[in-house]
């Protein structure tokens, strides 16, 4: 029979007591994303679920049409950027396709820029069938002026 005595229960205490402030440090650089989608769109909802499983804290929101595109250009996404659905993580549109890996090197580098953006909707991108399968694709930085590069590239599989 394990017994407690006093002096092993203040070093408990005090060994929770240091690592209370890191594990609210943790959940507190969990990126946010809020996604304007169709809701009826089963790829977008794919793609949340994903990013979900990545450790994004997702929200969203029903938007389709005219208003989805309206939000798109007002946000400085080029009409030949466009896809299905679009995100926003701490200041940075999330257009499209985007694997999570992206946006967590976006977040880290932090350019000056709009976001990333994979136009259309690739075959193998997340949320677009098994990446095993995937049709070769790029992940484009759109840089505030509406000019893109060449952000991340996946070969097809």
């Amino acid at each position: 029979m394990t017994h407690i005595t006093r002096r092993r229960l203040l070093v408990s205490a005090a060994g929770f007591a240091a690592i209370g402030p890191f594990a609210a440090t943790a959940q507190a650089t969990t990126p946010a994303i809020h996604v304007l989608k169709d809701e009826n769109c089963g790829c977008c909802s794919a793609w949340v679920e994903i990013m979900q499983d990545a450790g994004f804290d997702v929200t969203t929101e029903a938007s389709f049409g005219t208003l989805l595109i309206r939000h798109k250009q007002d946000n400085g996404i080029p009409q030949e950027m466009h896809s299905c659905h679009t995100g926003e993580v701490q200041g940075y549109m999330i257009e499209g396709h985007v694997p999570a890996a992206d946006i967590r090197r976006l977040l880290a580098e932090q350019p000056d820029a709009v976001g990333l953006a994979v136009p259309g909707m690739p075959y193998g991108s997340p949320g677009m069938g098994p990446e095993s399968k995937r049709d070769a694709y790029d992940v484009f930085l759109v840089l505030q002026n509406g000019s893109t590069e060449v952000f991340n590239s996946y070969p097809a599989a």
